[in-house]
């Protein structure tokens, strides 16, 4: 099975980013489990709704950070976020239609997008900004953008 390996050159060197970036990929990781295992299919829409929510929440923070340091590579850096986004909305239509999603081709999709936005959209992000990159969110208000990107998902 596919499953994204975090790796050091990840690392922004700002705790909190780290931490949601690792846990992203665990969240990936932990789909591609239930994926390989034949899982019910109610659970796999549901894990891809839970991965929807959790990266469109660390988007939309990456985003009014940017948008409040005036970041000049706003524009971008926030295409990137949504190319991600429509992927992933893809992938949910497509295992919808099907009932399946080739784990493999999922798997490299999001590595590949890892490997590319946190070495190069991230990395400049963070080292321009530094630990300012995120602004300190109630644990609710940010389980409520999870929630309310996830249903946007899955309500489509």
């Amino acid at each position: 099975m596919t499953s994204i390996e975090w790796r050091n050159e990840y690392r922004t060197g700002i705790d909190g980013v780290d931490y949601e970036h690792e846990e992203l990929i665990r969240q990936i990781n932990a789909l591609l489990e239930l994926i390989a295992s034949r899982a019910d299919r109610e659970r796999v829409i549901d894990g891809l709704g839970d991965i929807y929510g959790g990266i469109a929440a660390h988007f939309a923070l990456e985003e009014q950070t940017m948008q409040r340091r005036g970041y000049d590579a706003y524009l971008e850096h926030k295409t990137d976020h949504e190319r991600l986004l429509d992927d992933i909305r893809e992938l949910a239509d497509d295992y919808e239609a099907a009932a399946e999603i080739d784990e493999h081709e999922f798997g490299e999709r999001l590595a590949d997008w890892f490997q590319h936005h946190f070495q190069t959209h991230d990395a400049r992000l963070h080292r321009l900004v530094g630990a300012d990159v995120h602004q300190p969110e109630s644990s609710s208000a940010m389980r409520r953008m999870i929630r309310d990107a996830k249903r946007k998902l899955l309500d489509r």
